[in-house]
């Protein structure tokens, strides 16, 4: 993690002319696991280091999309299941 809250990470966002939606969907992360950052003063590294580059990016007139769909990713997986009952059970040893 890194020290950068959560309004600098939207900063950096918009400076590449991305709302919170639009990034995760470059990134193919669920937008609720950007938006729940809110709350956190540290960023995961990753984030705050694409959210950084593509500020810059934009600062120096490169294009960037392009990147990103070369990249060919994959939707990230939920890690849990809203409806998934074992939530809360616990494990027979």
């Amino acid at each position: 993690y890194v020290f950068m809250n959560y309004e600098e990470l939207t900063r950096n966002i918009a400076k590449a002319g991305l709302d919170i939606k639009e990034f995760a969907e470059l990134i193919k992360a669920n937008p609720n696991s950007i938006t729940n950052l809110k709350s956190k003063e540290k960023m995961p590294k990753n984030i705050a280091v694409i959210a950084v580059l593509l500020g810059e990016m934009v600062d120096k007139g490169l294009e960037y999309k392009h990147l990103f769909e070369k990249l060919d990713l994959r939707e990230q997986k939920a890690r849990r299941k809203s409806d998934d009952e074992t939530l809360f059970k616990k494990k027979n040893k």
